[in-house]
């Protein structure tokens, strides 16, 4: 059995999700011939450190904690910060699932350099780091000879990069693009359908969980850039940063526009292109791929020699990001 120590950094609807899976699956986890084990989990004020139990932390424990907000009530609370965590227990992968800020790409971005410095793996779901600083921690990571991987940071639970850099390899990715936010593609859904006005699809879209009670990032069109940064830069060997994406959100829309794209038999998407750097309204034909609906995301890949591959699927949730987590963690755990 290879043991396969962890450490969480940040707590919020990502690790909880992904720590209820790994409860979830231990049977199977170990039918692999893994034990995972979490030696500590990282929060804003503090955490929670279990370094010498060779079981690790009792994960239903935390759930259970947090989900009463008291994670800093548990019995092996400090306020040690994630920097210490990282210099001070022995971990094999950190796990960064901070929420991002797409200026800074803190705390993330710190928690990252601090973690491959301090030579441990990263799996992240913070997609605004690897989107702002994408070349420099790549190579900081092949410095230490350590890996960095993110496929939960664009698209949650599609396999793009796994299914570009595993199946695809022949093939020269002549560009990327589609639907990368599902919060935008719930609210055009809703117009395009139901009729529905902006406002209205857009609080519906936060009743649902689909959007954050401050949207801005998803409507102005800001997160579909961040992930066409990562993907143009990942699997096109591009060189570009959010500053060099032309981004249009979806606030602009109008009914009569929708109304009028429906009459010519097409539908109002905002579309992510990585070959194009941008983010901006187009025009689907109905019969395309690319029309789906509600919350999902839509990604196709123009290839060379497999031409267009579409691959669909929920782009956000924490228990669906948790499957890109851990097809991530599971790629480092063979290697060690």
């Amino acid at each position: 059995m290879k043991a396969i120590n962890l450490i969480i950094i940040g707590f919020g609807n990502i690790g909880r999700g992904f720590s209820d899976v790994l409860l979830r699956k231990e049977k199977f986890l170990t039918e692999q011939g893994y034990k995972f084990r979490v030696k500590a989990i990282c929060e804003w004020n503090g955490s929670i450190i279990n370094n010498d139990d060779g079981n690790g932390i009792n994960l239903n424990e935390v759930l259970e904690l947090a989900k009463n907000k008291k994670f800093n009530e548990h019995k092996n609370f400090s306020e040690k910060t994630a920097n210490d965590v990282l210099k001070g227990v022995d971990a094999d992968i950190a796990l960064e699932l901070t929420p991002g800020n797409i200026r800074t790409g803190e705390p993330g971005l710190s928690n990252i350099i601090n973690a491959l410095n301090n030579n441990r793996h990263v799996v992240t779901s913070n997609k605004s780091p690897v989107a702002l600083k994408f070349n420099e921690i790549t190579e900081l990571a092949k410095k230490h000879n350590k890996k960095i991987l993110y496929e939960a940071a664009v698209a949650g639970a599609i396999p793009l990069f796994n299914l570009c850099r595993e199946t695809l390899q022949i093939n020269t990715i002549n560009n990327i693009y589609g639907i990368f936010n599902g919060t935008t593609n719930y609210i055009l859904t809703k117009m395009t359908d139901e009729g529905t006005d902006f406002n209205t699809a857009l609080k519906e879209a936060r009743e649902l969980g689909y959007a954050e009670r401050d949207a801005t990032y998803d409507i102005s069109g800001y997160d579909t850039a961040v992930k066409v940064v990562i993907a143009a830069n990942a699997l096109m060997k591009r060189k570009i940063n959010f500053n060099n994406v032309q981004i249009s959100g979806i606030t602009g829309i109008t009914e009569e526009a929708i109304k009028l794209a429906k009459e010519h038999n097409y539908v109002i998407k905002l579309i992510g292109d990585c070959n194009k750097s941008e983010v901006s309204l187009r025009l689907i034909r109905k019969d395309s791929p690319l029309n789906i609906g509600g919350n999902l995301n839509a990604v196709m890949i123009d290839t060379d020699i497999a031409k267009d591959i579409t691959i669909t699927g929920r782009g956000a949730g924490a228990t669906e990001t948790s499957s890109s987590i851990f097809s991530d963690i599971l790629k480092i755990a063979e290697e060690i």
